[in-house]
Formats: C-alpha cells, structure tokens, sequence
C-alpha cells in the first residue's frame, strides 16, 4: 500500500478535508503526521491546544485514510528549552547546541527523558485507542545530524553509571582499556571523562566503550516511549523511521522493542552524499540514484525489522539538504516505489504530501506543487497506485517470504571500529559492504542482510565483508553453517574491549580457518598490489593484509610477492585485502560457483529482485535495455524492452 506524510499545522483548516479526499482519490491508505507538533499542541507549559489535531485526525480518517501518528519529541518547543536548558545536546568541544532547528536535545538529559515520556504519554492518552490510529512512529530519524553521541553533564553521569554497570570495578575497567599505557589509569569511575578535548589521539577502547554506551541511550529513549504506547495503544503498531547511511547506533537492538522498520529513502540525496559512490557513478545516476543505494537499505532494514519494513518518506522530487539537488529523470519516483515494494516493504509513503512555501525544507518537493497543483511525483504515485489494484500482485504479497540464497553480516560495532582506528583515512566500513553487496546485485543475486550471531540456516552463501570482533555468537553461528562462506579484511581482529587478540586474528575464527594475520597494511590512493589468481591479474587497494597459513590451508590466488591473498579451507574462504570491482566479481562467481548458485550478469544500469512469484527488472539507464527474463515468461509490468528509467514484472 502507499502513504504520504501531511502537516495539518502548516496548513489553513479549511484545506484538510479537500487535501485528504484528494489523498484518497489518489490511491493513499495511510497518512503519518504529528511527529514535529509539539509547539502547536501545547503552546504553553501544561496547556494544550488538542482542538486542531482532534478536528484533523477527524478529517483524515473520515475519508478512510489510516493514520500513523508520530510522538513529537524531535523537536522540543522554545518554552522548554528556555525552562531547562540542559535538554540541550553538547558537542564534541564542550559547546552546547542551541534552538532554531530539531533533533536539539540529549538522549542522556534525564530532563529531557522526563519530558519525552510526558509528551508521549499525552498523546498515547489522547489517542490510542482512536479507531483512525493505525499505529505510532517513534521520534523522528533518531541520530540526524550528528545527535547520537552527546558531551552533556548528564552524559557523563550516565555514562560512568554504565561503565560501573559493564565492568563492576575500575581495575577490571583498567585492563580492559589497557590504561597502563601512557598513565591513563583511573582509581575510581568518577574519575573517568567523556572521551573528547585530548591532546591527541584518545585511547580506542575508551571511544568503543562510549560509542556502545551513547547506543544503548538511544535504545532505552527508544524503549520508554514504546513502553508507554504499548499500555495506552493497545493493538496499534510501534515503529521508527531510520535512516541511510547511518551508522551512529546499532539498529539491530534499537529496533528489538519495535513491531517493524521503516526508513526514510532518499535516492538523489545518498547519491550525492554517500562517501561508497565515486564521482563517475555520482554523475551518471544523479537523476536516478544508484541502482544499489535504495536496495540495499531496503534488504538492511528488512533485516533489521525481521522481515516486515516500511519506506515511511520516500523522495517525490528534488529534495533541499544534498549539496546538489536535480530532479528525478521521468519514470524514477514509480520506479523507486516499485523498488521498495520488491524487496519487501509493506507500505511506500512518500514525503510529503504537499511542498512547504516556509522555512527550511521550502525547496523540498512533494507530491504536490506549493500551489497544491498535482506534481509530477503525485502522477507517478498515482500510476503506482492504480497498478497495485492488479490481481497478480494481490497473489504475489500472499506468497510465503522465503530466505534469499545469499546472507550479507552487517554489523555496526565493526563500523564504530574502523572509524575510530582506520589505521588509513580511507578505510571506511560502509564503502566495503556496499562494494561487496553492489556486485552481488550485479550477478542478479537476492540478498538479506543480516545481523552477526543470527542462525544461517537456509542459506548458500554468506559473506561477512568484515566482522571485527567476534561477539553476539557469530563465531557459533559461522562453525554451524554449512554452506559456502567469504571473510573480508580485518574480521576477528579486535577483542570486545579492542585488542588485538593474544594469538592474533582473526581470533576465534582461527578454529575455524587456521591462518593468522602477523602483519596489516594501509594504501594511500594510487597505491595498488597485483593478485594473481590462475592465468589472471587482478587488483586491490586500500587495506591488504599478511597471512600466515596453518595445516590444510589452500591459496587459490596470490599477491605478487607469492604471498597468500584469498585462501581457503573445505567451504570456508578469507581474502586480505581490499579487492577492486573485477576482484569481487571474480571471488564472487567462484563462490557462486562452489554454492551451486546460478549467475545472471546484468548491464551495469540494470537489477532485479524476486518477491514471491514475481521477478522484477529495473532500468536506471538512460537507454532501453533487454528485459533479463527467461524464455516464454508472462509479463505483468513492461515487456521484454525495459524503457529508460522503468521496470519489468514477470513470472
């Protein structure tokens, strides 16, 4: 189903009724508001203004429209800001943010906390049991810019509470972080600070530790609120609207208290933001998007909301907050929906229903022009609409959800690792998943992202592009899978408190594998190894790494130096070093070809993705391309010619 995200507060009340039939014309099942509303609903300290909102929860739902309705806690009104001025976030240099914009608050204020909880227990009271309410999204895309991690008073109270808590004593805390080294040991919890304002590098274990601690204060804000509109709401789904490229907290437990996912999905923005996209790609899909940046949010969120996910704002048009904004080609907005629907999601709802003629967010589109004339992303969502009605895809949702052959580890604590020790400026995590999952996609291969330690039974293939310290039972969940598996650099090669392991890496894993790593290197741009692998060259950069083989060990490709560069044993493979685009392809048909999986090579503008039935193809390209369907197939969307920025649905 569609949705559309709506600010009745922005607008006079005598256009509600009119804007909510047209949403409904159109094709819309759900509508999410109130998530920025706190100023309009209690103006004044104690004194609310419910009229508005209860005459538009009316109005929308009078006209069958099913409402997600947001808790407003991202953005805290003037009057309580001025009444206590330590909700505020701190930053990394002891300054305090101020108000003006959003998301101006700590995780750890226990002010804040208090007035969170009031807030949301108001509204849960006032609306819980409304039988327009659907269900309740949390907060508003906790962590943007740059809120995760908070250097307040209260931070660090509660952060030497959780460190008390971890470790019992301050000793076993010592040894943990290895504080010998440069005299940084502590005689007492109340002596540790908040890891910001050194002289120079500060010690990693103590940045891990933070990093794990400002997580788990999302989590709990996260949890409060759930557990207040669990008791008010009954029956109504709880969820919360992530982001992209986003990696400040570990979704994995912040969701565990939610009923599903959702993500907001911005293709042009990442695009142009997203660090894993060269400057080619960067200019060759700026009108479409990536042809894997909504993918592979869309497989991580699914993961992570257990296979249930919801795009909860899905970009209409040229959006504000990227450093360039171009419209979407023709055909992309349908096309972006039809993506999320494809991998899985249950509801597109596209952000927002009408564009803002005021303050910040005046250039960002919606599905209907400032004027409230139907934009071209209002036809797009239209044509979607109208399409889902079909019976085939009636049948096709029905359609039990079985695994992909393929898992993809995605863990958060390795990207909190290599950034705060990249041991080389452009060792950045996300890029390196992101390079093994695009060419995955490439091969024509369905792919679940999934978090460390879970069961990979059922599965063909797992790749764990890098995994750094072996926790959450993901040694046990490897040792028990029997199919075909690919480490990447610098997997086990941390311990949970980051160190290097006594018997060095990959840790654990060495029962498993028998190699370690004696030895790393970092590669400036421009610098590259040869990998020989039989009769061909290939290339890496950026990270290469040392091994040392132990008994039954085999090399199947080399470095020059005839130094082992992917090895194996039986089923189980570890390549040390950072490949390049031909390298991957390469291991990865290998791989492929080891897990009898089957290899659809598509064009370069070309992906597909299988729900149910139904195999879908879509075209980023700017020129026709075949349609990758096999012989006699019956086509439901398209033809055997995709059109430039369109889709194919066959079965």
């Amino acid at each position: 189903m569609l949705g559309v995200c709506y600010y009745p507060e922005h607008w006079p009340a005598h256009m509600w009724a009119d804007d909510a039939r047209r949403m409904a014309d159109l094709g819309l099942k759900f509508v999410r508001i109130g998530e920025f509303a706190w100023s309009a609903v209690e103006p004044r300290p104690g004194q609310f203004a419910w009229s508005w909102l209860d005459s538009a929860v009316e109005t929308l739902s009078g006209a069958g429209l099913q409402i997600v309705m947001g808790t407003p806690t991202a953005t805290p009104p003037k009057w309580l800001v001025d009444r206590s001025p330590d909700i505020l976030p701190v930053d990394e240099r002891g300054r305090r943010r101020g108000f003006g914009s959003r998301r101006h608050y700590c995780f750890s204020s226990r002010t804040y906390r208090e007035e969170s909880a009031r807030i949301t227990r108001a509204f849960a009271e006032r609306y819980g049991k409304h039988p327009g309410v659907a269900g309740w999204q949390t907060d508003n895309e906790y962590g943007c810019h740059n809120t995760v991690h908070s250097y307040s008073t209260d931070a660090l109270r509660a952060f030497r509470d959780w460190l008390g808590r971890r470790y019992g004593t301050v000793e076993a805390l010592n040894a943990a972080w290895g504080n010998r080294f440069w005299s940084m040991e502590y005689r007492s919890f109340d002596e540790i600070d908040l890891p910001m304002s050194a002289v120079t590098e500060l010690n990693p274990s103590h940045r891990l530790d933070f990093f794990r601690f400002s997580s788990d204060q999302v989590r709990s804000f996260n949890d409060n609120q759930v557990a207040i509109l669990r008791e008010h709401s009954p029956g109504r789904f709880v969820t919360h609207n992530f982001m992209g490229a986003f990696l400040d907290f570990n979704h994995w437990t912040v969701q565990r208290s939610l009923d599903f996912a959702s993500w907001d999905s911005y293709p042009l923005g990442f695009t142009d933001t997203a660090p894993m996209i060269s400057r080619a790609d960067k200019e060759r899909y700026a009108q479409t998007g990536h042809p894997d940046i909504s993918a592979f949010h869309h497989d991580l969120y699914r993961g992570v909301g257990g296979g249930r996910f919801w795009v909860m704002e899905q970009q209409p048009g040229p959006v504000n907050w990227a450093r360039w904004n171009p419209s979407p080609a023709p055909g992309m907005v349908r096309l972006w929906a039809w993506e999320a629907l494809a991998h899985g999601a249950e509801v597109v709802s596209f952000f927002r229903w009408r564009q803002a003629p005021f303050a910040q967010e005046q250039m960002h589109a919606g599905l209907n022009r400032p004027d409230n004339v139907l934009d071209i992303g209002g036809h797009e969502a239209a044509r979607v609409a109208t399409e889902l009605k079909d019976a085939w895809w009636q049948e096709a949702q029905q359609a039990p959800r079985a695994k992909a052959p393929v898992a993809l580890l995605f863990d958060y604590e390795s990207a909190w690792i290599a950034r705060i020790q990249p041991q080389g400026v452009s060792f950045d995590y996300l890029s390196l998943v992101f390079n093994w999952y695009s060419a995955l996609r490439r091969l024509g291969a369905d792919v679940d992202i999934v978090s460390p330690g879970l069961p990979l039974d059922g599965y063909r293939l797992a790749v764990v592009p890098m995994l750094a310290h072996m926790g959450y039972g993901a040694t046990e969940a490897l040792e028990r899978f029997h199919g075909v598996t690919l480490l990447g650099v610098r997997t086990g090669s941390k311990t949970e408190s980051f160190q290097i392991p006594s018997d060095l890496p990959p840790g654990l894993l060495q029962k498993l594998l028998p190699i370690k790593i004696p030895r790393v290197e970092s590669l400036r741009p421009g610098l590259t190894r040869t990998v020989k692998w039989g009769n061909q060259q290939f290339s890496c950069d950026t990270w290469v790494e040392h091994v040392e083989q132990g008994e039954g060990i085999e090399a199947l490709a080399t470095f020059a130096d005839g130094k082992a560069a992917l090895v194996r044993q039986g089923q189980r493979h570890y390549l040390a070093c950072w490949p390049s685009k031909d390298l991957i392809e390469a291991t990865l048909k290998h791989l492929f070809d080891q897990a009898k999986l089957s290899v659809t090579p598509l064009h370069d503008d070309v992906r597909i993705r299988r729900r149910g039935p139904v195999s879908f193809a879509f075209n980023f390209g700017s020129g026709p391309q075949p349609a990758p369907a096999p012989h006699g197939a019956r086509f439901l969307l398209g033809g055997e010619h995709i059109a430039p920025y369109d889709l194919a649905a066959w079965v």
